[in-house]
């Protein structure tokens, strides 16, 4: 290959953060990306693996850029293409899409531009890439490097297979010189090793970035009226946008239709619905006239919005690798998220027979559907494990996680309880089981344990039994949960077919015989739900400015007919209300606003701050002021007493927690209280000394105000908010 169209690494690093600043708005670069950027540079294969929100599409956008030439991204769907596209074009950054919803005058017109040197990046289905005719097309172009966006759909071990991805191994075929960069957020060492032999990558630079995405809290709560539980969580982000996963097309249009009868703008998402429905909704939704879309986990919506506030499973996905993915669009602009799972072990035996089914009927090779059942009885013990839901992750995708307390799932956060008397009560259960005849399904069990007044019941006499009506207190839903819990557990075992019955297994009789402790959860999800995490993102932001602006970005991008969020991200949003820039000169300061959208849109958000603040009598240019907020009478918190009372014997968190029955976020807030105003000689108590002196020593590199994000970022999110706000606290003394 000739020179041309690369650069230099070692020239690249100024080079890279211009065109980043000029295009982006972005002073800094994010973990990883710099090598990323400089691999596509130099046209070295690479591999690149990053999660949602790492910033994988900087890592091809940059190099054609730097480089002054055109690049070709593969990615597999249309709308995420048109997205990606319309998202550069408002940067000013040359970029197209050749695909089957253009009209024959559009993809002429782009050809042309293709010829005459007019673009940086080329989007790509690989369908169409595959066409021997565009193929010829390609070769005369003196492409230098392809991006695989979503590489993971080549390997027959990832979690969303595609056949047409094979034929990507073609590329270094019919283009012998050209790099090829796969990128994809979700891959294990094995499927990594498919992918780089599949596409035939030669001595490629492997770059696996941090799985754990620390702006996310997870929690995974036993599934008993899911939509009502859904509808609570909704409560907690009216007006924000969400993503809800269902297994099936129709459990989409239900749930969609009872959300819509309750006043939430909510609409259905599948492959099943026509283009242009499918079309109307993302659109809707882009322009933010939509809060909510209910999809199949099984179709990939390619939905690029970047301020999505919450990811909700109503059942289980059927691979971690997809509940990585699908709670990954989750917070993609960094800020704060929460991601729920409403969960029951029906869900496996679901996704089993669907899994089996399909692979039959497809007559895949018995190792497919093996490799489908494994993945899938992975996402069951994710489900089924009491322990931190950042460590599960990070550790199924081969990372440690060293954290004692992420503070940000439900585990971690105090929220998941063992239910009072779980032993007994799966007794009865076991009992019932048993004197029945393990003979019976789920719902007949349950049945008989309420003390249902059924037909069925009374023909086989089983309402003489002693265990007849032994949970009549207990609501159906929520006992045939605790069933499904048992069987989760291997304390019950359910025959398969059609009809499956449940019976005793080999465990079930040490607790019958009461030698076997039984943990039932039952969910205790505050509607008011919120962590530390949630209120350093809004921290000197007013409120009111983000909604002037919020509605102002709405108006702007039905003006243009693109998604909202291409115009500005929530972040900038954000920061746009905390600093309340006087001027574009101050403005430029902001991170997300280029070169391009400083002169294009600048004026416009200028002026509406302005009017805001004239308005409400506010000061300007107030980067990093934060107004003190008005005092309240306090009033009487004696678990709040209890607490103070015991960190002053150096009590754990944990065992305040469990002596006020108060959640952990609730006590690490005490503790930073009583840092504050007790002033202890040292944290040793509650903080691991060589934690502490990192925390300092990173505040110290970065000349930190205070702030605990820049610290949080700094240290690659090793540390949880609830540790690093007690370290400040007390080294500020």
């Amino acid at each position: 290959m000739s020179d041309a169209g690369t650069a230099p690494v070692g020239e690249a690093s100024s080079r890279i953060l211009s065109v980043v600043k000029r295009y982006w708005g972005f002073d800094r670069l994010l973990p990883l990306q710099a090598e990323a950027i400089e691999a596509g540079i130099a046209c070295r294969d690479s591999l690149v693996v990053l999660p949602t929100g790492g910033g994988k599409s900087l890592c091809y956008q940059v190099p054609p850029a730097v480089a002054e030439r055109m690049d070709v991204v593969v990615s597999p769907l249309i709308s995420l293409m048109k997205d990606q596209v319309d998202g550069l074009r408002q940067c000013g950054y040359p970029a197209a899409a050749v695909h089957s919803n253009l009209t024959d005058a559009e993809r002429d017109e782009i050809r042309a531009g293709i010829r005459d040197g007019a673009y940086r990046l080329l989007f790509l289905s690989p369908e169409r890439l595959a066409s021997p005719r565009f193929l010829d097309f390609l070769e005369k172009q003196n492409v230098h490097a392809f991006a695989i966006d979503e590489a993971h759909c080549i390997s027959h071990w990832g979690h969303d297979f595609r056949p047409e991805y094979r034929q990507l191994a073609l590329l270094k075929e019919r283009f012998p010189e050209a790099s090829v960069h796969a990128y994809t957020a979700t891959a294990t060492e094995r499927v990594r090793r498919d992918i780089i032999e599949q596409l035939g990558l030669t001595n490629p630079r492997v770059l696996i970035g941090t799985f754990d995405r620390p702006n996310l809290v997870y929690r995974i709560v036993p599934s008993v009226d899911v939509y009502g539980q859904i509808f609570e969580v909704l409560q907690r982000h009216a007006g924000e946008a969400v993503i809800i996963y269902c297994i099936t097309r129709r459990d989409t249009e239900d749930l969609a239709a009872f959300l819509d009868s309750n006043s939430i703008r909510a609409a259905a998402y599948h492959a099943g619905l026509d283009k242009s429905r499918r079309t109307a909704v993302q659109d809707a939704y882009s322009r933010e006239e939509l809060d909510v879309v209910v999809a199949t986990v099984a179709f990939g919506m390619g939905i690029d919005r970047s301020n999505v506030r919450c990811v909700i499973h109503a059942a289980m996905p059927k691979t971690i690798e997809h509940y990585q993915q699908e709670t990954g669009r989750a917070g993609r602009d960094g800020l704060e998220a929460e991601c729920v799972l409403f969960y029951s072990a029906a869900d496996f035996m679901r996704w089993e027979s669907i899994l089996t089914k399909s692979a039959e009927n497809a007559e895949e090779p018995e190792e497919v559907i093996a490799a489908q059942l494994e993945l899938l009885r992975h996402m069951q013990g994710y489900c089924g494990t009491f322990g931190c839901r950042h460590r599960a992750l990070s550790r199924y995708f081969g990372q440690p996680y060293e954290s004692p307390n992420c503070g940000a799932c439900d585990v971690c956060l105090g929220e998941v309880e063992s239910m009072a008397d779980s032993t007994t009560i799966a007794q009865k259960i076991l009992s019932c089981v048993y004197r029945t005849g393990q003979r019976f399904g789920v719902g007949y069990v349950v049945d008989v344990l309420r003390g249902a007044d059924t037909e069925q019941v009374r023909q086989r006499r089983h309402h003489k039994l002693s265990v007849y009506g032994l949970l009549d207190d207990m609501p159906a839903k929520a006992l045939t949960n605790l069933v499904y819990q048992l069987v989760d557990q291997g304390l019950l075992a359910r025959t398969p077919g059609d009809r499956p019955t449940l019976q005793l297994s080999e465990d079930s009789m040490p607790v019958l015989r009461g030698e076997l402790e039984v943990q039932l959860v039952e969910p205790a999800l505050a509607t008011a739900a919120r962590t530390t995490i949630a209120e350093d993102a809004w921290e000197g932001v007013d409120r009111g400015l983000f909604e002037i602006l919020r509605d102002l970005r709405r108006r702007i991008a039905q003006e243009r007919q693109v998604p909202a969020y291409v115009i500005f991200g929530d972040a900038t949003l954000r920061e746009l209300a905390k600093v309340r820039p006087a001027s574009l000169q101050t403005m430029t300061g902001v991170r997300g606003i280029g070169e391009r959208k400083l002169a294009d849109l600048g004026p416009r958000f200028l002026e509406a701050i302005t009017d805001y603040c004239r308005e409400k009598q506010l000061d300007t240019d107030v980067s990093g002021l934060v107004r003190p907020r008005r005092r309240r009478r306090a009033k009487p918190n004696p678990e709040k007493d209890r607490a103070m009372e015991m960190f002053a014997e150096s009590a754990s968190v944990n065992d305040v927690a469990r002596a006020t029955g108060r959640a952990a976020s609730t006590v690490y807030g005490y503790l930073a209280e009583y840092v504050q105003q007790q002033r202890p000689a040292s944290l040793d108590a509650w903080v691991p000394p060589s934690v502490y002196d990192k925390v300092i020593a990173a505040a110290t590199a970065i000349a930190s105000d205070g702030r605990l994000k820049p610290i949080h970022d700094h240290l690659g999110g090793e540390v949880p908010y609830e540790l690093l706000r007690l370290i400040i606290t007390h080294h500020r003394g």
